[in-house]
């Protein structure tokens, strides 16, 4: 079983500026994700590939052991590109480089690094048991409802609930259906995922990782704060 890892870095962030290497915790942020790959490489057969348009980023991950020479292409390195279209890029670039596929493509969300060696073994279970699954994504139970306390405008103007049961039978958070939210930390596809014209991680065959500890992605300067706090003072109940 072959597997590419990828990680997805573009320069010129405007939440975070420089997020993607900017110091946390005494390490560039994109050296988390660095770290959890030496770990997956020793479990199984991978293959680490950086996809980036910024000369600054892969400079550090090349001190941190992550070399490459591939170059994301102009068009790819907008505010506008689809996640899916870089990914397969790469992908189709280090295919040139086997001369063959690649079973499986793990892709590390870089900003979202609260993730464990074991959250990617486990995952990776689910999809082996379920070969008719085009891809997997992490996620955490979501802590708004829309069958409960979510709410959206209506086409009278006035606001209701996003979802209701037919039967009206929820009337607690505890009988709602459960709902997950994507953390962005990481997604598996299945090689033959690449081969469709799809854009979307969320499709009519997808599976969810659901984590058992924190996890969310750096969106906001008080996000980046917050999880430093975390890594600072041994706040998280688990080891990167």
């Amino acid at each position: 079983m072959n597997i590419l890892i990828t990680i997805c870095a573009r320069g010129g962030s405007k939440g975070i500026p420089g997020k993607n290497i900017k110091i946390i915790n005494g390490k560039p942020l994109i050296g988390y994700s660095i770290d959890l790959t030496k770990k997956i490489k020793e479990k199984f057969n991978g293959k680490v590939a950086l996809s980036t348009d910024d000369k600054e980023i892969k400079e550090v991950a090349q001190s941190l052991g992550l070399i490459t020479d591939y170059v994301r292409p102009d068009y790819l390195a907008t505010d506008n590109a689809g996640k899916i279209d870089t990914i397969k890029d790469l992908l189709f670039h280090e295919e040139t480089l086997i001369d063959t596929k690649y079973d499986f493509v793990l892709d590390l969300d870089v900003t979202s690094p609260l993730r464990t060696l074991e959250d990617i073994e486990k995952s990776l279970h689910l999809m082996l048991a379920k070969p008719e699954a085009k891809n997997l994504f992490s996620v955490n139970p979501a802590a708004r409802n829309p069958y409960f306390n979510m709410v959206e405008e209506n086409e009278n103007g006035f606001y209701s609930l996003v979802k209701t049961n037919p039967d009206g039978s929820v009337m607690t958070r505890q009988s709602a259906p459960k709902v997950y939210e994507l953390n962005a930390s990481f997604y598996w596809y299945r090689r033959s995922f690449f081969d469709s014209d799809s854009k979307s991680t969320i499709t009519d065959k997808s599976l969810i990782f659901a984590m058992n500890h924190v996890c969310f992605d750096l969106d906001h300067p008080v996000d980046f704060l917050f999880m430093e706090y975390l890594l600072q003072n041994n706040k998280l109940d688990f080891e990167l």
